[in-house]
């Protein structure tokens, strides 16, 4: 546990920039799209998210810009801006789960064609359990996310869960840090790739699945896969640091 509000900035910034790499590595965000955030643990109703233009390959704690309640970046690179969908769909989000650190998008090669279905995941997988009683689906056509009102959207068919489904559109999880967030998405991500591939699945009884849902949350599940991806994605950690 970090009490230091200045160490603990250090530490969800790095996080941000790791997550970032990993979500590179995946072949995710080549075309800009998706954003990670973290919330300010001073200023908590800011957070930081990587400024726009920069490759997610490349993240470094410094391309971190810190953005307040009506999108302006007030620290960190601010020539280019910020995707204005990261301000529209995670300041909502934040603004509404005090519990929630960090939050995590991006279209992917599953995520996004299983959101078309506008269904949820069912108990077909061991990893599908950690979700099937913890995800909500955003039925919303506004693909875009071009509105505030947008993101207030998508943060009450959220709930309090930490995985919805966005119609149309991709995979969105919430953490508790933002490695949990991370490691949350990628968890996300190959359950919709098991969904996409298994032509005739047989989901597990509900009772079954609860089983290994509360196994498999005796411990935050995306911290620890975080920590896996990392080391084996970004085996030099200190690159972020710039």
């Amino acid at each position: 546990m970090i009490d230091d509000p200045v160490d603990l900035r250090v530490q969800r910034k790095w996080e941000v920039a790791i997550g970032y790499r990993i979500f590179a590595k995946m072949r995710w965000g080549q075309l800009g799209a998706g954003h990670i955030s973290a919330r300010d643990p001073e200023r908590q109703d800011h957070f930081w998210v990587l400024a726009h233009g920069i490759p997610f390959g490349a993240a470094t704690i410094d391309d971190l810009a810190l953005v307040g309640p009506d999108a302006r970046v007030i620290e960190g690179p601010s020539t280019e801006g910020i995707n204005y969908a990261a301000h529209n769909i995670h300041w909502p989000i934040l603004d509404s789960r005090p519990d929630l650190v960090s939050a995590a998008h991006t279209h992917t090669q599953f995520g996004t064609p299983w959101s078309a279905n506008v269904e949820p995941f069912v108990p077909i997988s061991q990893e599908a359990c950690a979700f099937v009683f913890d995800q909500s689906l955003y039925m919303g056509e506004d693909l875009e996310v071009d509105t505030l009102q947008g993101g207030r959207s998508i943060a009450q068919a959220m709930g309090a869960t930490s995985l919805c489904i966005l119609r149309n559109h991709g995979l969105l999880t919430g953490g508790t840090s933002p490695a949990s967030a991370v490691g949350l998405f990628v968890l996300a991500e190959q359950v919709a790739e098991v969904h996409i591939k298994a032509t005739r699945p047989k989901p597990i009884p509900e009772d079954s699945a609860r089983k290994v849902s509360a196994s498999l949350r005796t411990v935050d599940i995306g911290w620890r896969a975080f920590q896996w991806l990392a080391r084996d994605l970004v085996p030099d950690p200190s690159v972020v640091l710039g």
